[in-house]
């Protein structure tokens, strides 16, 4: 039997070629590599051809687990086992390779960390621990605050930037967000909906990828601090969830901070389970 063997390239075509169905078996599980893939193929700017390294680790002819290291220089990768993430991190360090930090499911990144810092001598920070939630089945939140949802639209994209800024201070983000810089952002490839009051004031946001897979996350959640408390947040998370799912979504997901207990607990009541969690590291 041939030994598992990691393949490299920096062609994005031919790695989903090759790893495309691998990471269609678990869209959940495998929704970061799906939708950060997805934006660089599909969003003018997003991607600058040999720019990332990817890596595929195939056995017996079949991939089973990919990696890709962008211009941060941080590492995503799907599962692994603790040898197998041992041996990349050899790979990599023998190539001469640097990286800023890895991001994977806790285990790999954890493996992985703990490897690199062997091999390396850098030692690993835990930035946050994060849970993974997959949609069941949808409860909408009772009681229901008053209000309703809309599409955000063109007249709202400075509210929406003043959101986005708002919400990258307080998951300690440094990012600009302005006119110039939108398009290059995390936050530009989503569509946004509003929950407003009878009045028609935006009290509330949620955001979604575009559907690759059958799959759809949920990213971001935001209410601003002195509107929080309302139930805003899950009535407008309920209405997403509820679009994606009837736009022909078969996997809903989101993250979480695993340390707030209030959004863990919302996104339970609304019909998510948890199925993974998440661990991204810093490299110092």
């Amino acid at each position: 039997m041939l030994p598992d063997t990691w393949f490299l390239t920096d062609d994005i075509e031919d790695f989903l070629a090759r790893a495309g169905g691998f990471l269609r078996s678990r869209p959940a599980l495998h929704n970061t590599p799906l939708t950060t893939l997805h934006k660089w193929r599909t969003q003018p700017g997003a991607f600058t051809p040999g720019s990332v390294l990817f890596g595929r680790l195939e056995s017996a002819g079949e991939t089973q687990a990919i990696f890709y290291r962008p211009p941060t220089h941080r590492l995503t990768l799907t599962p692994l086992s603790a040898e197998q993430a041992d041996t990349l991190a050899v790979h990599l360090t023998g190539l001469g390779h640097t990286l800023t930090g890895v991001t994977a499911d806790h285990d790999t990144a954890t493996a992985f960390a703990e490897a690199w810092q062997r091999h390396t001598g850098v030692t690993p920070t835990l930035r946050v621990r994060m849970h993974l939630y997959r949609l069941d089945t949808l409860t909408p939140p009772n009681p229901h605050p008053d209000g309703h949802s809309r599409p955000v639209g063109r007249q709202d994209h400075d509210q929406l930037m003043r959101w986005c800024r708002a919400l990258a201070v307080d998951l300690r983000e440094t990012v600009t967000i302005d006119a110039a810089s939108w398009a290059s952002t995390r936050f530009a490839e989503k569509s946004y909906t509003f929950w407003e009051t009878a009045d028609g004031t935006p009290v509330s946001m949620a955001g979604v990828n575009p559907m690759v897979a059958g799959m759809v996350r949920v990213d971001p959640v935001y209410t601003p601090a002195h509107l929080r408390g309302h139930g805003y947040a899950a009535a407008v998370t309920s209405e997403v969830s509820r679009a994606a799912r009837a736009a022909g979504a078969t996997e809903v997901v989101l993250y979480t901070d695993a340390g707030n207990p209030t959004s863990n607990a919302l996104y339970t009541r609304l019909g998510y389970r948890r199925i993974a969690d998440w661990a991204p590291y810093d490299f110092a």
